[in-house]
This record gives structure tokens, sequence and C-alpha cells, in this order.
């Protein structure tokens, strides 16, 4: 699942409804994901109000991360799951899904 989070934040900031909606799982289960991505040093977060955007991040804290992150970049690009993912993203930024309240 964290593998699909960050490949959906290749392209953009995502808020956490966003990913919820893309995925189909609940917020706890986004939530402890994005924690775990955020501790690692593989995403960051922003907060606005109550919401928190998370992006991939510009500085790594994490010595890892940044040849893991440059290899997930060119890694399945033709996966089926990853494919429908994006399908949803597209969809969910074009307005014909729910966004967040």
């Amino acid at each position: 699942m964290r593998v699909r989070i960050l490949k959906l934040l290749e392209g953009r900031e995502l808020c956490v409804c966003q990913l919820m909606e893309i995925l189909g799982l609940s917020q706890s289960n986004v939530s402890g994901h994005l924690s775990i991505l955020k501790n690692t040093g593989l995403a960051v977060c922003r907060r606005d109000g109550r919401w928190a955007y998370y992006s991939l991040p510009d500085a790594m804290k994490n010595r890892y991360a940044p040849p893991m992150l440059a290899l997930l970049l060119g890694w399945l690009e033709e996966d089926p799951q990853v494919r429908a993912d994006r399908r949803r993203l597209a969809a969910l930024v074009a307005g014909k899904s729910k966004k967040c309240d």
C-alpha cells in the first residue's frame, strides 16, 4: 500500500481524504501508512487548518530515501494497480468523484 501511495505522490501533493477515496481505505489506515512514510523521510506533511497534505520530500532526512525514490520513479508505470490508482486520481481531480468536505 505504501508503494501505491508513493506512486500517487509522484505527481502532486494530495490530501488524506483524496488518498482515502483513491485507495478505498479508512482514514486511520491511510494515516497509519502516511505516518510510516513520513517517519522514514519518504513523504512530508503540510497542514492547512484541519487538512493534512502529503507530498514527496525535496530534502531527505533518511540517507536511503533518495536512491529508493529515484528507483521508484521509474518502476511500476505499467502495473495495473498503479494505472487504476492514477485513473481514480484523474477522475477525482477532474471533479468526477467526491472531493474533500
